[in-house]
């Protein structure tokens, strides 16, 4: 078989040069520039030989002036300060953002190919990416950001979280200086933030010389209705806890709901800590004792990382952690002198 021919001309090898000579369409050599199935061996090797032969190498995708910001979930008043934080950093740049929800199984696969479809100049996802989704993206030239990873990420992924493990030291810290000896946690423990949380409060325990009964940490989402359910749950013990560190401020609404229905006042006869410092902290009566983590400025950190990447340059660092700072309001205090 004679040897092709390179194209004529002084610019650089097209891919339907490419396809011409192979005898394949231009969708064939596409597909195995991208890595698709639907191609024979055979036309593959092919392919892959020409390819090989001219040095064509695929152009970079050029990508549009938009940050897509993907939740697996978008609900809840978590969403809207990760909006607003990102919205803050794209109106600097001058970038618009387009927010999609991928959702679970099947759902998830056909939100990606759409996301794919819009091509972003990067993208931005809120708790994680599936192994499939990161492999997906970088196929196709996309980077992206995690923000608030939910689990743990390969070394090179970029991510912006906070300071869990402080958070939960500070909020259980604040608990025993009051006094506090039976102490409770609240935490969905398949999430590696409440698992850090988890042991910034066991940390700060056993600092104090104390123990904590294997009862008094419970897994629970963080949802009113888990905290509501789990608390309720705790403080019918004959010696239930004096005061509840909720990892999340919707959990410990549950909470509040459930002290009141078993006649007990907050924070006479039980404190209460959550997580986040949502703007509903401070209109719950009393107002809720929480640890402050910035959502808004993760989210706009997130972002500004994410354009960086977009652009082509390397982040300064692969993972930032914001710092948690406790904020003390009314919903804890001393324990009641009969604990």
């Amino acid at each position: 078989m004679a040897e092709p021919e390179a194209p004529r001309g002084t610019g650089p090898v097209t891919i339907a040069h490419i396809a011409e000579t192979a005898g394949v369409s231009v969708p064939t050599v596409s597909k195995v520039l991208n890595g698709r199935s639907g191609v024979s061996e055979q036309t593959r090797a092919r392919v892959e030989e020409l390819i090989e032969r001219y040095g064509y190498r695929k152009p970079p995708p050029k990508g549009n002036d938009t940050l897509e910001l993907v939740f697996h979930e978008l609900a809840g008043m978590h969403a809207v300060e990760v909006i607003r934080g990102v919205e803050q950093v794209a109106r600097r740049h001058r970038f618009g953002v387009v927010i999609s929800e991928t959702g679970r199984g099947d759902a998830a696969s056909t939100a990606v190919d759409d996301l794919i479809e819009r091509r972003p100049r990067a993208v931005l996802a809120v708790a994680g990416l599936s192994e499939a989704e990161r492999d997906l993206l970088k196929t196709r030239g996309i980077p992206f950001v995690v923000l608030d990873p939910a689990g743990e990420l390969p070394d090179d992924v970029p991510f912006v979280g906070a300071t869990d493990w402080r958070g939960g030291q500070l909020a259980t810290g604040h608990l025993v200086k009051l006094g506090h000896r039976r102490l409770a946690f609240l935490g969905e423990q398949a999430l590696l933030p409440c698992r850090a949380r988890l042991a910034g409060f066991q940390s700060a325990v056993q600092a104090a010389g104390l123990t904590v009964e294997p009862d008094f940490v419970v897994d629970a989402p963080l949802t009113r209705e888990a905290g509501h359910a789990a608390a309720l749950a705790l403080l019918a013990r004959a010696g239930r806890p004096t005061a509840v560190f909720a990892s999340s401020d919707l959990q410990a609404l549950g909470v509040y709901r459930a002290a009141r229905e078993a006649g007990l006042r907050i924070p006479e006869d039980l404190s209460v800590v959550g997580f986040d410092d949502l703007p509903v902290a401070a209109l719950v009566d009393p107002p809720l004792t929480t640890v402050h983590r910035p959502l808004a400025e993760m989210a706009a950190a997130a972002a500004e990382t994410a354009l960086s990447l977009g652009r082509g340059e390397e982040p300064a660092q692969i993972g930032v952690e914001v710092a948690t700072t406790l904020t003390v309001r009314e919903s804890t205090a001393p324990p009641p002198a009969e604990a």
